[in-house]
């Protein structure tokens, strides 16, 4: 709908023309302007519909406060929904679209739910939809809502993600931030300055030839997290579809934040208080200064403050017809009456609206005088099609509560400002001061109408009438309304009316709004898209594969890759005809029998650097650490707080100051940050540095019987033999020219070297040991084979034989973890009751009575057994000396059931019965690994 009321001054400054769309109609702007601006200048009044009575509603601010004006921008894949009309610049070609109302926005015949508003009150949802269910209504309650529409599509547009640290960040661009960024930085300071407009205030010049100062125009701070990190959003591409990303998501470390954040204009409640061409006075002011457009031809301004005399000054110079100036207090300062005189702006004391009326937009404002006995007497009725209102203004807080700052109602100001300051943060400006305007407000509530009609958020259509419900309900703390009424949720966050929303739930309830408290104020402060928050890791990029630097070797010998936690890995290496099966127990033989080279270059490697490195490692294993000698390596078990089983490896002992781990493939990540958490949180005095080097080091495992030969035809600079480098040996040597580091461990029972060298080295060690082992028949092998040596072993494979219950008794290691005299991490919880139960699941080996294989993950029963089940097999195959299948379980009381008979069951049936056994099916002795 479109009318003459507003519209631009044509002896204002104006910039190149620009043609957009609106709802389909071509309509014109100028350069500078938001879709807001440019509505008003073509004289739209409607631009949106109200969320349940479908009330028409106007722009009713100028920035991010706005609840009205939310449009769909742009069409297809590209489409944003709710979109703030004030924060978008308008661009050449641009497609804007109203999001309700049927058949258009400026008549929607849903209007007819209004009529019937006594009906739709606050719970009216959860009361009525009860039946047949929530979810029978929720489509259609949806589509008549109006939020707008998800694209279906891929995004086309770009999104990045940055992180930065800084001095002093500073959040706000007006006069009370340049000067708090100029002054860190004239001292040397690096100071990030960011702004959620366009432009900086009118001392932005002030800022030239500080080179340390960095601005983002058009960045919103949205979250503010422990450890004063900041999270922005900054608009980068006005027009979709460029080079450049569409937005940009900045993740900030400070030292220390200054929240210049302002303060956000209050309105007036009356009667019918939502009528297009309704606004508050500040973005008004705003409209005309910055984009010379009048908020109408016949204004009446309604102010509880001063500072909406400002807005009435400049309207009037411009040439607007100031109808009258509405003040609800009984003195406002004299020199502003006398210059409201002098421009002929008639100011009417103790006066506040009342009502207002217009069917499509306004028309006409009841304006009455405040009365000593809290009435209204002297009701007239001005003709307007612009009224403009100011309540008072309310401190910007909401990164601030989000820090862990605390809020008091201030009696003075009439809203809620700072109560307790907070480290690193320093609130400045009218956020620190509440309202800007100085002296006592007035009224803000009138104290007549009709409170069905007096709205308090205007985007979700709550009303006075709609909290004094939730109290009558007993939904009366601040916490409850919100969630009863909906107040101040969904695009509002406690922007618009929050301070009059106190007012109003003080009164209903008899007490002071001081005594109420506030509602927790949660981040995003404003709406982030999914696109800003996900930056590039989309498509491929969403769980990127890690490949190692052997991966092309190893597809060029035909692997078969698979997913194996973050790693793309071998899992065998099938020659052609041979099934996956096939191709694993040909490569178990190879091992046994011959030799091979495995890539274990996904093992955790993390180094320890300090001089408290072993100290610190020995307090997470159950293994004592502090008689581990230089040169050697020790397996360890770590456990969580509970006991459980967190991870295992080897520890290495380089220097006095230097440890390097081993963990688990998929635990390199995990442990790597729980060490560097217990670092910072738990011990921040221990002298060590936690430094991840998993991708710095490339690693091939040599196994099998001619594992020596083949090494020492490489000739490390270090002595191969077994006396002077036997099993749990490790050197630093050099190997092939460059450094190495040589573990004699095994996972496979048999004679093996882990070899780490630099990562780009890893091809021309692979290269190098195919090459000298071709006399033996040196072949690669995967992953599965590894996996199946290790459990003829009956070697522990952490998230296979172990769960988020299993303590290291379960698995056999009860003995170390209770001798060990140091406290470590998890050693509390092992004589817990729970962890000492003598029916606990237990690992052992089974051997199957016949030729019937033992599927993972059977559950088993013993013969005396009533329980549904009293374990499960963890790891299962064929025995390479033998074939007769076998399995690693875990039995309730397992290791007392040695020789006793279960029967697995697999698919609701019994499959076969097996014998327990200890978990060791291969060289008991050792003797083949220590070879």
């Amino acid at each position: 709908m479109s009318a003459p009321g507003p519209y631009r001054l044509a002896n204002r400054k104006r910039g190149d023309s620009i043609e957009f769309r609106f709802d389909g109609r071509p309509l014109r702007g100028v350069e500078g302007d938001t879709v807001a601006s440019a509505l008003l200048a073509n004289g739209f009044r409607v631009v949106s519909r109200s969320f349940k009575y479908h009330r028409p509603r106007g722009i009713f601010s100028a920035g991010i406060e706005e609840p009205n004006a939310l449009v769909q921008l742009h069409a297809g894949a590209q489409s944003i929904p709710c979109a703030r009309a004030t924060l978008v610049p308008i661009s050449a070609g641009l497609e804007v679209n109203s999001q309700s109302g049927w058949p258009s926005v400026s008549f929607d015949v849903l209007r007819v739910i209004d009529f019937a508003h006594s009906v739709f009150a606050a719970g009216f949802y959860n009361k009525a939809f009860m039946w047949p269910s929530w979810h029978f209504y929720e489509p259609i309650i949806r589509r008549l809502a109006g939020f707008g529409r998800a694209p279906t599509g891929p995004d086309p547009d770009r999104y990045d993600v940055h992180h930065a640290h800084c001095d002093v960040l500073v959040i706000g661009g007006g006069r009370a931030g340049i000067e708090a960024a100029k002054g860190a930085g004239a001292a040397g300071q690096r100071v990030m300055l960011v702004e959620q407009d366009g432009l900086l205030g009118s001392d932005a010049t002030s800022l030239a030839g500080l080179a340390s100062i960095q601005v983002l125009l058009r960045t919103t701070a949205f979250a503010y997290y422990d450890h004063d990190l900041v999270a922005l959003a900054e608009s980068v591409a006005v027009q979709s579809g460029t080079r450049l990303p569409r937005e940009r998501l900045w993740l900030v470390r400070a030292a220390r934040v200054v929240l210049a954040t302002g303060a956000i204009e209050q309105p007036l409640i009356f009667s019918n208080n939502d009528r297009p061409g309704i606004m508050l006075a500040g973005a008004a002011l705003r409209f005309l200064s910055r984009h010379a457009i009048a908020s109408g031809r016949e204004v009446v301004v309604a102010t509880n403050n001063d500072s909406a005399y400002a807005a009435a000054r400049e309207l009037r110079q411009a040439g607007v017809n100031v109808a009258a100036l509405a003040d609800t207090r009984a003195t406002p300062p004299r020199e502003l009456v006398e210059e409201m005189k002098a421009l002929g702006i008639d100011v009417q004391p103790c006066s506040i609206p009342v009502d207002t009326q217009g069917f499509g937009a306004l028309k006409q404002v009841s304006l009455g005088t405040l009365a000593s006995d809290q009435g209204v007497s002297n009701i007239r009725n001005v003709r307007c099609d612009s009224l403009l209102v100011s309540g008072g203004w309310s401190p910007t807080l909401h990164l601030f509560a989000q820090a862990g700052g605390k809020l008091r109602y201030a009696e003075n100001a009439r809203t809620f400002v700072p109560q307790t300051d907070v480290a690193h943060i320093e609130v400045v400006g009218s956020a620190a001061q509440g309202s800007e305007a100085p002296g006592v407000l007035g009224e803000r509530v009138s104290p007549i109408g009709n409170k069905d009609r007096q709205w308090l958020d205007l985007r979700h259509d709550v009303t006075v009438a709609d909290i004094e419900l939730s109290v009558r309900e007993n939904f009366s703390a601040v916490e409850h309304i919100k969630r009863y009424t909906t107040l101040g949720m969904s695009v509002d966050q406690g922007k618009v009316g929050q301070a009059p929303a106190a007012e109003v739930i003080a009164h209903s309830r008899g007490l002071r709004p001081s005594e109420l408290g506030h509602t927790i104020f949660r981040p995003p402060f404003m709406p982030v898209t999914l696109g800003t928050m996900v930056g590039r890791n989309v498509g491929a990029l969403y769980a990127p594969f890690r490949r190692t630097v052997l991966y092309g070797l190893q597809a060029s010998a035909g692997a078969l890759f698979e997913d194996y936690g973050e790693w793309q890995r071998a899992a065998a290496f099938p020659r052609s005809g041979e099934s996956r099966e096939q191709a694993i127990a040909r490569e178990v033989k190879l091992i046994r029998n011959g030799v091979g080279i495995y890539d274990a270059s996904p093992l955790g490697k993390i180094e320890l650097i300090g001089p408290d490195a072993l100290d610190f490692a020995d307090r997470f294993y159950i293994n004592d650490l502090t008689t581990l000698k230089q040169g050697r390596a020790r397996y360890g078990i770590m456990l969580r707080e509970t006991g459980v089983i967190f991870d295992d490896g080897t520890i290495v002992k380089l220097s006095d100051d230097r440890v390097l781990l081993t963990t688990t493939s998929s635990g390199a990540g995990r442990v790597a940050s729980w060490l560097e958490e217990w670092r910072q949180c738990e011990w921040p005095d221990a002298r060590v540095v936690v430094t991840p080097v998993t991708e710095q080091w490339a690693t091939v495992a040599l196994t099998g019987q001619h594992a020596r030969t083949v090494l020492q035809r490489l000739n490390p600079k270090c002595d191969l033999s077994n006396d002077a480098f036997s099993h749990l040996g490790f050197r630093e040597t050099e190997l092939l020219g460059s450094e190495a580091r040589i573990y004699r461990v095994s996972f496979s029972g048999e004679l093996t070297y882990e070899i780490n060298v630099p990562s780009s080295k890893g091809a021309a060690l692979w290269t190098a040991l195919l090459d000298a082992g071709q006399q033996f028949g040196i072949e690669p092998y995967g992953v599965e084979a590894l996996l199946h040596l290790r459990m003829e072993k009956g070697f522990l494979h952490i998230g296979a034989d172990t769960d988020g219950t299993t303590v290291p008794d379960d698995v056999g290691f009860g003995k170390p973890a209770a001798s060990k005299q140091r406290h470590y991490v998890g050693k509390r919880s092992l004589t817990l009751p729970e962890s000492v139960r003598p029916d606990r699941l237990q690992l052992v080996g089974l051997a199957s009575e016949g030729r019937t294989a033992l599927p993972v993950g059977s559950h088993l029963r013993l013969s005396m057994g009533n329980a549904p089940t009293d374990g499960w097999i963890t790891s299962g195959g064929l025995s390479s000396t033998d074939e007769r299948p076998i399995a690693l379980a875990m039995l309730r009381a397992g290791r007392s059931q040695l020789n006793q008979i279960v029967s697995v069951h697999d698919g609701g049936r019994m499959v076969t019965r097996a014998c327990v056994v200890p978990p060791m099916f291969y060289d008991p002795s050792g003797a083949r690994m220590n070879a």
